[in-house]
């Protein structure tokens, strides 16, 4: 069977599906490999090393998808009007396509691509059990941007983070508050706490409050009998009074931070905003918010999606667009072994084919569309 690994076309994408080191071990399970000229070139992965890895080469889009049987993309394919060229248009019938399609968002893609008898998966519907870990490129990306997200606020922030201790005086160290304690949240607070800062941390979850103190910093939740995870681990809408509990303690706690990164989302939602006009009026002139959910809508209401805000108090909002694949090289790295992760399970070792089990739950969590049907529990009105 052929993989394709196309060059990815949306704005803002530097990722790639693959590097040599998958395109190795794809060959090892018996596949082909077709890599389509300069599918790397933004994440300095060359098309010589591709070949050296054992690839071949596709001199444009229409010869990487003539012959694909699998296709390992980074984002959903262009269709119609959205690009210069219509990949789906491209794709063989019956093909298989494996990315992150953001279904949710665009129903009218998943229905084109059950048209198009095209069996499609969404990586970021990865159910949350142990032996899918390894496939789950929420994590692997979202660490990531957890840590650029702090080295983007240290760059932005017109200050030392650390205590710094000298004959001239102290300079105290800066204070972090990090909203949303998911991998993201995680990473930012290790990050922060390595430079220094001082580091406070809130989420819904009451769990979370073990994993910010193991990392050495201070937790801070309202207090309440909501249980703020749904059963697949994630965090989940809450009542309007903990909102409004929730907002009075962000207020009274943000206007003593200089840099606040928020991480907050909830799957097939737009992303609560817990940071308001007035809370950012009361904050310091000179303080950073990292806005890691301004593709959901935004965190802070005045956030602006690839954007960098100043405020008429000196806040600096930064709305960064695809922020993991602002570190496109270790991102890619990631993610195509999250890739080579899902499809090994699924291949037969003494013919190569795949041999797919469609009621493993790997499989029923991720697969969109098959036989011409949308399937997705989530898109078809069962969950």
């Amino acid at each position: 069977m052929k993989i394709t690994i196309p060059k990815e076309r949306r704005e803002h994408e530097k990722r790639v599906a693959a590097t040599p080191d998958t395109v190795k071990k794809l060959i090892s399970l018996g596949f082909t490999v077709i890599v389509e000229k300069d599918a790397g070139a933004n994440s300095q992965i060359s098309d010589k090393q591709y070949e050296e890895a054992g690839a071949t080469i596709a001199t444009n889009a229409k010869a990487a998808y003539s012959e694909a049987d699998i296709i390992f993309k980074v984002q959903r394919p262009l269709m119609g009007s959205e690009g210069e060229i219509d990949e789906l248009s491209m794709m063989k019938d019956g093909s298989i396509l494996i990315a992150i399609l953001d279904p949710m968002r665009n129903p009218e893609h998943v229905k084109a691509y059950a048209q198009k008898n095209i069996s499609a998966f969404a990586m970021e519907f990865m159910p949350r059990i142990t032996r899918a870990q390894s496939m789950d490129v929420l994590s692997s990306q979202s660490n990531l941007a957890g840590y650029i997200a702090v080295i983007e606020a240290a760059s932005e922030f017109g200050r030392a983070f650390p205590m710094m201790m000298t004959a001239a005086g102290t300079i105290a160290p800066a204070k972090v508050l990090v909203m949303g304690v998911g991998v993201a949240g995680l990473q930012a607070i290790a990050t922060a706490k390595r430079l220094g800062a001082v580091v406070s941390a809130t989420d819904v979850r009451s769990a979370a409050a073990e994993q910010v103190e193991s990392l050495g910093g201070k937790f801070i939740m309202v207090e309440t009998d909501e249980e703020g995870e749904t059963a697949a681990g994630y965090a989940k809408e809450m009542s309007d009074d903990y909102k409004k509990r929730q907002a009075e303690l962000i207020a009274t706690t943000l206007k003593k931070q200089d840099i606040a990164i928020t991480t907050a989302l909830i799957p097939g939602r737009p992303a609560p905003v817990l940071i308001t006009d007035e809370m950012v009026a009361s904050m310091k002139p000179g303080s950073v918010i990292i806005d890691l959910a301004v593709e959901a809508g935004g965190n802070c209401s005045l956030s602006k999606p690839g954007e960098i805000v100043i405020t008429d108090n000196g806040v600096i909002i930064v709305g960064h667009l695809n922020v993991p694949s602002r570190l496109a090289t270790d991102a890619s790295a990631l993610y195509s072994k999250n890739l080579l992760n899902f499809i090994t399970p699924l291949v037969k070792e003494e013919s190569g084919n795949l041999d797919i089990d469609w009621e493993d739950e790997v499989i029923t969590g991720t697969l969109l569309t098959k036989d011409n049907k949308v399937v997705h529990e989530r898109l078809t009105g069962g969950n």
